[in-house]
């Protein structure tokens, strides 16, 4: 250990020698009766703890503990983490010179203590001025595999997968949303361990391994959102997906009102993917047991509970980019699957989100960000030398669209209106100066949206989808890419 290390008590800083130190740690042992062992770069408390009997505790019950004092120890961490229950498990990660590596994991007997330590020590002042950050820690088992050839099938990606890598246990393939007998261009690996997907992604990641020609990106899969049991008991909306493109939301409403009439409050069609809200949880149920792998318009569709996003968003949360809370947000583990993954080298996820409804990333144009190595040529150019695939928002669009056709850029005039519960909402009136004299002198949605960058997108989606019919040989074809998306 360090020969010198600095110990808060109660508000105040005191120089402590490593033998101290070590005598603290000793008598923390001996308090506890835990056993402690330093092996690679971590240090681990227990695990299994005194009189454990049978297996570790179940997924779920761990926490990782983010931006903890580099010269903090378990003496001083374990009994505030102990305020939430029982510790299994505390892993302190360490570096070479004796300081800790500011973060740790913590594994408690019952998701339920894991849950309170995240409500009760998150963004706890563990010294003054300095804040901790506790969130779910989960073990994660699935890779996300991205330009796999779209025609392969489900079982021959699997095949292969087990050809090149140990420990797998399924994928995931979805199908396009344009072309139901192709895939999306993407896969999700599920392996028997944490360790064996590890490995796999060690031996994928240089970014030379190729499957059937092509050279494939790889790396973690974002991890299942975790929602509470108690949560989930009072869920009544059901997340349906596989839909065709061509599906209105009355259709699904009637086929979900089939096997109850009236049951089906409202539906909110995304892409190729709904939302179906129920008046009563327990006709969500039957109808999500009933409907489950029927036929809409020709397409076998998957239902499930949606998980309601959480709404105590942790530090941890917001640095990964993950949607802000919203009343109206609903969002299942299948959808994150649907995005791309949020990291440098492999497609990014960027939602899309309409009326505080979340929506995945579009996965038909190809969307990557790729390692920018120092020395790298940079050409400048302007954006409108691009073709109209590299942009992905309909503002954009609309702008290039604009410029293509020699025309001034649109004008955007926002407008607001207040909802019956006090929420402000808005849209935006687009105006097109070299076609305002025509048959049509502005375009605005029909829908109001409760943020300005939806009510941006809304109206420019609008605007493309409604031009005149002498201009939309070009239109039409960035219309069918947005709503492709």
């Amino acid at each position: 250990m360090n020969e010198e290390n600095i110990e808060g008590t109660n508000g105040c800083s005191k120089v402590r020698t490593g033998t101290q130190n070590e005598a603290a740690l000793l008598a923390l042992m001996e308090k506890t009766g835990y056993n402690m062992v330093q092996e690679n770069g971590q240090r681990k408390f227990g695990g299994p703890p005194p009189g454990w009997e049978g297996p570790p505790p179940p997924r779920g019950c761990e926490v990782f503990v983010g931006k903890i004092p580099r010269d903090m120890y378990e003496d001083e961490l374990v009994p505030v983490f102990e305020r939430a229950g029982k510790i299994y498990e505390f892993r302190l990660m360490m570096e070479f010179s004796g300081e800790n590596r500011g973060y740790a994991f913590v594994m408690y007997t019952t998701k339920e203590e894991a849950q309170l330590a995240i409500r009760i020590l998150n963004n706890y002042e563990i010294r003054p001025g300095k804040f901790i950050g506790v969130c779910v820690s989960l073990d994660n088992c699935r890779l996300f595999i991205g330009a796999i050839p779209k025609e392969k099938k489900k079982e021959e990606i699997l095949d292969e997968m087990k050809k090149v890598t140990e420990g797998v246990v399924d994928v995931i393939v979805y199908p396009s949303a344009t072309d139901k007998t192709k895939n999306r261009g993407f896969a999700f690996v599920e392996y028997e361990s944490h360790r064996a997907a590890a490995m796999a992604r060690r031996k994928l990641i240089p970014g030379t391994f190729q499957l059937w020609g092509h050279t494939i990106q790889v790396d973690w899969a974002d991890p299942e959102k975790e929602v509470d049991e108690e949560t989930m008991q009072r869920v009544k909306v059901l997340y349906v997906r596989n839909l065709m493109i061509s599906t209105t939301e009355e259709t699904i409403k009637a086929e979900f009102n089939k096997f109850k009439p009236g049951a089906v409050e409202r539906v909110k069609k995304l892409r190729d993917y709904a939302f179906v809200h129920f008046f009563n949880r327990d006709d969500a149920v039957s109808a999500m047991s009933v409907m489950n792998g029927k036929c809409i318009d020709g397409a076998s569709i998957e239902v499930t509970l949606a998980k309601p996003v959480n709404k105590e968003n942790t530090w941890r949360q917001h640095l990964n980019g993950q949607i802000s809370p919203n009343s109206e947000n609903l969002i299942v583990f299948a959808n994150k699957e649907e995005s791309y993954p949020k990291t440098l080298g492999k497609p990014l996820t960027l939602p899309a989100r309409l009326n505080g409804q979340h929506s995945p990333s579009p996965t038909e144009i190809e969307r990557c960000a790729y390692p920018f190595y120092p020395g790298t040529k940079l050409t400048p150019i302007s954006m409108y030398s691009l073709k109209s695939n590299h942009f992905n928002s309909a503002v954009m669009h609309l702008d290039y669209y604009c410029n293509k056709n020699n025309w001034a850029p649109p004008e955007y005039y926002l407008y607001s209106t207040t909802s019956q519960d006090g929420k402000v909402l808005l849209v935006y009136k687009i105006v097109i100066p070299a076609i305002a004299n025509g048959s049509q002198s502005y375009f605005m949605p029909d829908k109001l949206c409760t943020t300005l960058e939806d009510a941006k997108e809304l109206a420019a989606q609008f605007t493309l989808l409604h031009l005149d019919r002498e201009h939309s040989l070009f239109s039409l074809d960035l219309c069918r890419r947005i709503w492709r998306k």
